[in-house]
């Protein structure tokens, strides 16, 4: 796929999550989200954010490292101000005015990656990326976001092609994953093969190089996974092999420190019984 086409995937996945959040009421700005801490105002601030970002790392590389510095230094303070720092000003905003601020970055975006090369790197928070993977993180991040809002809200998306592209971060984030971590990447590979919404099968990896490593089932779920929004537990994906459990249990496809991500549903519902039985 060429970079004008995955451009277009990003703006269709951003209009997507713009036609369930734009008809929310101010109350439901506020619903909690899946992410500690976060509301629906903080999901959509988040995007906004990172979107003005990216256009600003495109079109001013000195200037986005300024202002990486300055998220850095803040996010050491303490636990929440790196959200006071990316979403102070956000949450402040009127519903009406925040969905107008998110829109206006994503055209800032849209714009800025318009200019882009098909073999440009552009600079962000931690090593430089191809422009290519630079838009699919970007298309990612407002799929897992906005899977978020759907969990507060109780909307419902249909799982489209644009899966492919978040699929495909998550594989080449295999290794990433462990370096993150500071931990050394498994030798070999995991063979990935998922059933795409239109009963397509995808696959991913060296069958002969991963042997017994192998993870199956719907590309929805998979998605769900290496993005944190869903335990592998939780899911229909048929997975074998040390190796690619130990993956699936860890994988991000995200940048940032290493995180785990949720619990088993059970797990969860076990540690809610057990509070409940001491209050």
């Amino acid at each position: 796929m060429n970079l004008a086409d995955l451009l277009e995937d990003l703006l269709d996945e951003q209009a997507s999550l713009d036609e369930i959040v734009a008809p929310l009421s101010g109350p439901d700005w506020d619903l909690p989200t899946p992410s500690p801490r976060w509301s629906v105002t903080d999901q959509i601030g988040h995007l906004r954010y990172f979107d003005r970002a990216a256009a600003l790392a495109i079109r001013d590389p000195e200037a986005f490292s300024t202002e990486a510095g300055r998220l850095m230094e803040a996010s050491l303070v303490s636990e929440t101000s790196g959200d006071d720092f990316t979403l102070g000003e956000f949450r402040g905003l009127a519903p009406s005015e925040r969905l107008e601020r998110w829109r206006r970055g994503r055209a800032e975006l849209a714009q800025a990656a318009g200019t882009l090369g098909e073999r440009d790197r552009v600079t962000w928070y931690g090593p430089s990326m191809g422009a290519k993977s630079f838009v699919t993180a970007r298309l990612m991040e407002a799929w897992a976001h906005g899977t978020d809002v759907c969990d507060a809200v109780g909307a419902h998306r249909e799982p489209t092609h644009r899966l492919r592209h978040i699929a495909q971060l998550g594989c080449i984030t295999r290794v990433w994953t462990y370096t993150n971590r500071g931990e050394p990447a498994p030798e070999g590979d995991v063979r990935v093969k998922l059933t795409a919404p239109s009963g397509d099968t995808w696959t991913w990896g060296d069958a002969a190089a991963a042997g017994d490593n192998s993870a199956t089932g719907p590309a929805l779920d998979f998605c769900l996974v290496v993005t944190q929004r869903r335990h592998v537990a939780d899911t229909a994906l048929e997975v074998t092999g040390e190796h690619a459990n130990d993956w699936l249990y860890k994988a991000q496809a995200f940048a940032g420190p290493p995180t785990d991500g949720p619990s088993p549903a059970r797990e969860r519902r076990e540690q809610a019984q057990t509070a409940r039985s001491r209050s």
